[in-house]
């Protein structure tokens, strides 16, 4: 496993994505995913399965300070009094006494920034979260956020589709961190002609190209989804190659803007 460091923190660059995984397919997945070699797992409220990853978390054994647990609350919750209760729910169903980061899911235009996320450092305070972030935040959004106290990540859609200039600018130095999620694009990205000869040469399926690309960008961390337990070990099986400069810029160039999560409510995007 690699990590993207930040002070006091080593996040794992590959996580296990759970999105539309319930019941016992989810705890048995997640349970799979950390005896693979995951160590970092993603979860939200929204997702309506965090009892059923903290009951893979449990069965799997792994030490509990070995993992890093991301949940996220939702959008209805991001009041302040919400957001606390809400949170202590997210800690009761996953059967944990803090996770390792806690995102605000999506940003609201009907609700301001500062109270929110007060909120969250404020459980970061009391030791229930042991780091900040946001999900689905443009830049000026994460500008503002930055302004109540750190943010460890932002969570996004990227993938070669999707370029993230702006936000993988924002990323340096102290800045958030970008988590790629709907990293494959759902799949759509793997039958490109130039990800597939990239894959060839490297004795590599399209899936592990495509991860690999994105974990070799500083401070980019991916957490592809994977119901099937074989594709979980395939994705976990990208840390034994490289791709050279210009193969990361092939795939770069791909970019066309192509965004697959943008809901009405949804942001101005960069």
């Amino acid at each position: 496993m690699q990590f993207v460091e930040r002070p006091g923190v080593r996040v794992p660059c590959l996580g296990f994505g759970t999105w539309r995984i319930f019941g016992d397919a989810c705890s048995d997945a997640v349970q799979h995913a950390l005896e693979v070699g995951y160590r970092h797992i993603d979860t939200a409220q929204l997702y309506e399965n965090e009892a059923d990853v903290g009951r893979g978390i449990r069965r799997s054994g792994v030490a509990r300070d070995q993992l890093f647990v991301v949940t996220k609350v939702r959008p209805e919750a991001l009041a302040p009094a919400d957001l606390l209760a809400s949170a202590e729910q997210s800690l009761h169903r996953l059967s944990l006494s803090y996770v390792d980061l806690l995102l605000v899911h999506w940003p609201r235009r009907d609700l301001p920034l500062g109270p929110t996320l007060d909120a969250l450092h404020t459980l970061r305070a009391q030791a229930k979260v042991r780091h900040v972030g946001v999900s689905n935040f443009p830049t000026r959004l994460v500008d503002e956020a930055l302004g109540f106290g750190p943010l460890l990540c932002n969570q996004v859609e990227y993938h070669p589709y999707l370029a993230q200039p702006a936000l993988l600018r924002q990323a340096t130095g102290d800045g958030p961190l970008v988590t790629a999620y709907c990293p494959l694009a759902r799949g759509k990205v793997l039958k490109e002609s130039v990800v597939r000869r990239i894959a060839e040469n490297h004795r590599k399926t399209p899936a592990q190209v495509v991860l690999r690309w994105l974990i070799q960008q500083p401070n980019v961390v991916a957490i592809p989804k994977a119901a099937d337990s074989s594709h979980r070990i395939s994705n976990f099986e990208i840390f034994d190659f490289s791709l050279t400069p210009a193969e990361m810029q092939m795939l770069h160039g791909l970019a066309n803007g192509r965004r697959l999560i943008d809901p009405p409510e949804g942001p101005d995007w960069d």
